[in-house]
């Protein structure tokens, strides 16, 4: 399958789960996370400063759970303890990654951002063809994600430096997972930027059906 071009229509930018107990130790925020959490966050900034500058819808996850635990289901039955309970410090949204006046917030309490919530509608609202992630987990929340874009038809695209897996090699065996599905999905900040340059909001905006190509 030939490599699709970076934006195919109108993109939107999601951050997922770009939470304070990212910074925290496991045995504090109840994840595991290989190093590397400053650099997504410095990389993050940069997509959401550029995507705001080029029109590009921000949406942000926030992964939330009832503090009495009912809506965890079955996400303690692995290598995840309890985290992101309502209220906790490390819950809260990155203090530098939070929603501005035209950006969007959606809380979720499972691991895919379609899942339960009202991406879907809001991205057909948008009129977005195009998904590019960015946060974490790699191989959770990315990654099921992605999936579910892909199963919903969107040009997903992943920037594999400003996403963060559990491990080393979780992280990188789910980029490749997630390449297989969509040729081209790996994409770098850098070349997200220079996307995000290009992007002509208004001529996507309606370009809905006839899907205009952009990078």
């Amino acid at each position: 399958m030939p490599k699709q071009p970076m934006i195919v229509g109108r993109p939107a930018l999601i951050v997922v789960d770009i939470q304070r107990d990212g910074a925290m130790p496991i045995e504090v925020a109840g994840i595991p996370r290989m190093a590397g959490f400053d650099q997504l966050v410095a990389n993050a900034e940069r997509l959401v400063a550029s995507a705001r500058q080029a029109g590009v819808p921000v949406i942000f996850f926030q992964e939330t759970h009832r503090r009495d635990g009912v809506d965890f289901g079955r996400e303690l039955d692995g290598s995840e303890g309890r985290h992101c309970v309502e209220g906790e410090d490390g819950t809260a949204l990155w203090p530098t990654l939070v929603p501005g006046p035209s950006d969007y917030l959606i809380a979720k309490r499972r691991y895919s951002c379609f899942f339960g919530t009202d991406l879907a509608i809001l991205l057909k609202g948008l009129g977005v063809s195009t998904v590019l992630l960015t946060g974490g987990l790699t191989d959770v929340c990315i990654q099921y994600t992605f999936a579910d874009a892909h199963q919903h038809d969107y040009y997903a695209r992943v920037v594999e430096d400003a996403v963060l897996g559990s491990s080393e090699a979780r992280h990188w065996a789910s980029l490749d997972a997630m390449e297989y599905l969509q040729a081209g999905a790996r994409r770098t900040t850098t070349e997200v930027l220079s996307a995000f340059v290009d992007v002509d909001v208004t001529e996507t905006s309606r370009a809905i059906g006839g899907l205009v190509k952009v990078a």
